[in-house]
């Protein structure tokens, strides 16, 4: 609890095999579903149908608890190939993320199929990566529509999930309201990065890839709004397995954190302690 309010925690996955022990009692969900593992390491891309088995069963594991499905996030240090652009002189502001899908909208709607069936069997939502401008989360609204309505028309099951977006660009996070979003998920591992111009990688930079003034104000911004607009604001980055930051993130407004499952007991603790 922080100030009487509850707090959510939730967990991140990047492959079902992770689901494997854990006790779903002891979650409230999954916020963020990284299927970037369908993609890796194959010479054809994942199709529907196996794209669709995959969801179907993470969202059964949660029983009826929100499971968030990042849509692909290839590029910049995530490399798909036959996908993925080679040869980018700055791959971490290059066409990555949704930018490379709204390039290759075959590819970004066999998955948002596969999302829409999935979204028939648990409480699935969708959740855009890098999204920049808001232009590019109403292009995916669009064709996640499209997506419901073909398949409704041949005769599949499938429903319209919510639709939300990481904010890990600076400029979606000083202008949140302006992006037509269901929820919001902050990635504080890119975010971080780019407003400080600091790689997360670099040790010579490890200070000025932690948290200071600037970001904390920006998650009180954004927390603000979303109580506002009554949309959820949630971070999903490293940060939030980090026990030591989670007062402070529970202090600007955070009320869902999604972790890694071995922070998972930390967390809980630390939320408990504040």
């Amino acid at each position: 609890m922080a100030n009487g309010e509850r707090v959510r925690v939730l967990i991140n996955v990047a492959k079902p095999e992770e689901l494997a022990g854990i006790n779903v009692e002891h979650v409230d969900g999954i916020g963020l579903v990284r299927t970037e593992f369908l993609f890796h390491g194959r010479d054809e891309l994942p199709d529907e149908e196996e794209q669709y088995r995959v969801y179907r069963t993470i969202a059964k594991w949660a029983a009826g608890r929100p499971v968030t499905i990042r849509t692909l996030d290839a590029g910049g240090d995530k490399p798909i190939t036959g996908l993925t652009r080679a040869g980018e002189s700055n791959p971490f502001l290059g066409v990555r993320g949704v930018r490379l899908s709204l390039r290759r909208p075959e590819v970004l709607m066999v998955q948002l199929r596969a999302l829409a069936r999935a979204a028939v069997r648990g409480n699935v939502k969708v959740m855009v990566p890098m999204v920049a401008v808001p232009e590019e989360l109403a292009q995916c609204r669009e064709l996640l529509a499209q997506a419901v309505h073909d398949l409704l028309a041949s005769g599949v099951q499938a429903a319209l999930p919510p639709l939300g977006m990481m904010v890990e660009v600076p400029a979606a996070a000083l202008s949140i309201e302006a992006y037509d979003a269901d929820f919001y998920s902050i990635g504080s591992n890119d975010l971080l990065q780019y407003l400080m111009a600091a790689s997360r990688d670099e040790p010579e930079l490890s200070t000025l890839a932690s948290p200071g003034p600037a970001f904390w104000r920006l998650l009180e911004d954004m927390t603000a709004y979303g109580r506002a607009a009554q949309r959820e604001v949630s971070l999903c980055g490293d940060l939030a397995s980090d026990a030591q930051h989670v007062p402070q993130l529970l202090r600007c407004g955070l009320r869902t954190l999604s972790v890694a499952p071995a922070a998972l007991a930390s967390v809980k603790a630390a939320v408990r302690r504040s």
